[in-house]
């Protein structure tokens, strides 16, 4: 045990140190929430994919592996298809925008983009992103909670409120810049220990030739392209369900604020391959995990959950210690802790963001500048990362069957389907409008809960929902209808500097 808490201690004592260098940096609200807009590609691609990840990936998406088996690695085709999309074709685009606007934060893009004459669009959007943030903040925690609880035996809650202290220290001390050199460690961590783990796994088996056959035995369904259904509409349904968790990736507040943040379209064309090829290792390397873990923990007749526990979400922490000495097991510790810190760390900051800019600054005090602003962004936070933690404990009280996968995807889902039809197209049609925006995000932010709660009810067709999760419907319920609302109210003025913009940002791209 002493070895796992010393490779802890000098992982967090890492984290606390580039969190105050980064501190010596910060002297005002755009240094808080963009690092003066100065970083390099690694740390740009590296915080970008550690963000997206989160316990999800190390937690969760190992354990679908376990459960579903190969029909897992569509999520990861999906993911490498988001991210790919998100570099390649939107990045450039959305940093040279919000550099000509001085953007510092999504929603001041998005009003320099429309130019409303009311404040509704920035009300709108600091709102729904606040709310769908904290519900993703809360999930980390959770997550949090679960792995000091399964790796070192501590009490669920003292490890939630423990890792907790940890992150809102280093964000509150050093803002963006220190939440972004941390995910450059944090993702570098989770990089090594994901690509090193399924390999010496699979060697130390002692009969590793037969684990096609082994995990035939235990499941068919586990060599299935689609899963536990044949190649129908269910089938089809459920890999779509799989494939559209990348939607995320296009347009999520918390991905395009690295955008904005690097320093230039150089660092930006190094950096995009080093983000599909972060995403494929790690994601590929998740899914692998769990399916070993399931061939060596697991037997014929076994139930899987009782074994590896909710959600399949014990797998990784079982095959470490089955591969590892206990010092190596504490680097894993680190590793799944810094796949939830980073993103923790990143949303905080974006909530953050879109209260005391996009609301506060913008709204109520346009006066606020300097290291007052930074303060007062320290301290709105500080009052974030509370309420988070409630709502953290709260749902592990009330539903103690949840599993870490579902809990961190509907945070996900939210976040994508009120905003990335939205940056979508105000990037790519110039006859988008304020009023368009403002029905993308309220459709968005609607259909979460409706198609996941809701539509699964509906005679006939609810199967096929629960099948396809909520995410790709809400999202096409988001396109359409800011779609429809400019196409019925083309009168409104558009931002005729914008269309000029995104002709010469269109033909630089394609250079």
């Amino acid at each position: 045990m002493f070895e796992k808490y010393l490779m802890l201690i000098i992982y967090f004592a890492v984290l606390i140190g580039l969190s105050y260098i980064a501190s010596k940096q910060v002297k005002n609200l755009k240094d808080y929430f963009t690092g003066g807009k100065s970083l390099g590609y690694l740390v740009a691609a590296f915080s970008t994919q550690a963000t997206g990840e989160s316990a999800w990936l190390l937690l969760g998406l190992t354990g679908m592996g376990a459960l579903v088996g190969v029909s897992a690695y569509w999520i990861v085709v999906g993911e490498v298809i988001g991210v790919a999309i998100a570099w390649f074709v939107m990045a450039q685009r959305f940093k040279k925008l919000t550099d000509l606007y001085d953007s510092i934060t999504m929603t001041d893009y998005l009003v320099s983009r429309f130019r409303p004459t009311t404040n509704t669009l920035r009300l709108v959007a600091a709102f729904s992103l606040s709310i769908f943030v904290l519900i993703y903040i809360s999930a980390q925690i959770d997550a949090t909670g679960s792995a000091f609880e399964r790796f070192l035996g501590w009490d669920y809650y003292l490890g939630a409120i423990i890792g907790f202290v940890i992150v809102v220290i280093y964000c509150v001390m050093g803002g963006f810049l220190a939440v972004a050199w941390t995910d450059m460690f944090q993702g570098a961590v989770m990089l090594l220990c994901l690509c090193l783990l399924p390999i010496v796994a699979y060697f130390m088996l002692a009969d590793s030739d037969n684990i096609i056959t082994g995990l035939q035995a235990i499941d068919p369904n586990l060599l299935n392209i689609s899963g536990a259904y044949d190649f129908n509409l269910m089938g089809i349904m459920s890999i779509l369900g799989m494939l559209f968790i990348g939607i995320g990736f296009l347009g999520s507040p918390q991905i395009f604020a690295r955008f904005i943040a690097i320093r230039d379209k150089e660092e930006l064309n190094k950096g995009r391959w080093v983000a599909v090829v972060f995403t494929f290792l790690v994601g590929t390397s998740a899914v692998t995990i769990g399916i070993i873990g399931r061939y060596i923990f697991t037997s014929v007749g076994v139930d899987p959950e009782a074994t590896l526990g909710n959600g399949g979400q014990n797998v990784l922490p079982n095959l470490v210690e089955h591969t590892f000495p206990p010092l190596i097991v504490g680097l894993y510790v680190a590793a799944v802790l810094s796949a939830i810190m980073s993103t923790v760390s990143s949303l905080l900051i974006l909530a953050s963001g879109a209260i005391t800019n996009d609301f506060y600054r913008k709204i109520i005090n346009p006066e606020l500048r300097g290291k007052s602003a930074a303060r007062i962004s320290r301290y709105v936070t500080i009052g974030l990362a509370i309420v988070a933690l409630g709502i953290a404990l709260s749902v592990a009280i009330l539903s103690p069957d949840r599993t870490i996968f579902w809990f961190v995807i509907f945070g996900w889902s939210g976040i994508a389907a009120t905003f990335c039809p939205m940056v979508i197209l105000s990037l790519f049609w110039k006859n988008y409008t304020a009023s368009g925006a403002i029905a993308s995000m309220i459709v968005g932010f609607i259909s979460i809960p409706f198609f996941k709660f809701a539509a699964p009810n509906i005679d006939g067709i609810g199967q096929y929902f629960v099948a396809l999760e909520s995410l790709p419907p809400a999202f096409c319920a988001s396109l359409i209808a800011g779609y429809l609302v400019c196409k019925i109210m083309p009168n409104q003025s558009i931002n005729e500097d914008y269309a000029i913009d995104l002709q010469s940002i269109h033909s630089q791209a394609t250079d």
